[in-house]
């Protein structure tokens, strides 16, 4: 376990018993300590997204950021629990190479015993291909990388840390991208709930709903088109409620 540990980053046990890391140049953890990480991962943003888009036959996926694989991998834990038919196609950019390499020492939750060698496979070489699953990790900026693609993803996790620490990620600007790279029903999940995050969605299109369930703390969806699944955040009340909110600019 210790080996994982180096200057940047130290391993940590989050709530639900699976173990997360804490990035000290950006000082957060990669997950909430008090969700889990595997939670986190599942509750958040794998759960939301399938119970919407699982019966598509091909789903693509923009993993913000790859960070420890948590969202990946759960993905594709998901997917194999359920036996899912569905073809994955992951494309996940991350910024912290020397975190990537440290991946062969992390330890993951035995519900990902059975994926070490697509994490071998990522570390060594940037892809993993089998009969249902492609995985590209780009190792580089990620708001560079969103704008490769347009009309692409059916899923977006939007995983990257925290607007205070990182709001690259996080603004008016960034969404659009993120937006431009979606398709017309696709669906975006996040962890936050902060109000500028949601408006900066909202400006841009988005329809924004909250995740709420009893095993984890609030959460957002957001998709293009309307849902039905998720209760619908009422932004036009919320913005006559707080007039001088503003969205994260560039």
């Amino acid at each position: 376990m210790s080996n994982f540990d180096d200057e940047f980053h130290k391993i940590t046990l989050s709530g639900d018993g699976s173990y997360t890391a804490y990035s000290k140049e950006y000082d957060e953890h990669y997950h909430s300590t008090k969700d889990g990480a595997l939670s986190e991962s599942l509750y958040k943003h794998v759960y939301p997204a399938f119970k919407i888009k699982q019966n598509k036959e091909s789903i693509n996926i923009l993993d913000i950021c790859f960070g420890l694989g948590f969202n990946t991998l759960a993905t594709v834990y998901h997917h194999k629990k359920n036996n899912l038919t569905c073809k994955l196609n992951i494309f996940s950019p991350e910024l912290d190479a020397s975190l990537v390499k440290a991946l062969v020492d992390f330890t993951y939750p035995k519900e990902f015993d059975e994926f070490g060698h697509i994490i071998l496979e990522l570390v060594n070489h940037g892809s993993y291909t089998d009969e249902y699953l492609h995985v590209e990790l780009f190792l580089g900026d990620a708001r560079e990388y969103v704008k490769k693609f347009e009309n692409k993803f059916d899923i977006v996790y939007q995983d990257a840390f925290s607007p205070s620490t990182n709001q690259t990620l996080w603004t008016k600007e960034y969404f659009n991208d993120i937006k431009n790279s979606m398709k017309q029903d696709g669906v975006l999940t996040t962890y936050s709930t902060a109000l500028a995050t949601r408006l900066a969605l909202y400006e841009n299109g988005f329809n924004v709903y909250v995740n709420s369930g009893k095993d984890f703390r609030n959460a957002t969806v957001a998709s293009l088109k309307e849902l039905d699944e998720f209760v619908h955040v009422d932004m036009k009340h919320k913005i006559s409620c707080n007039p001088h909110v503003k969205p994260l600019m560039d």
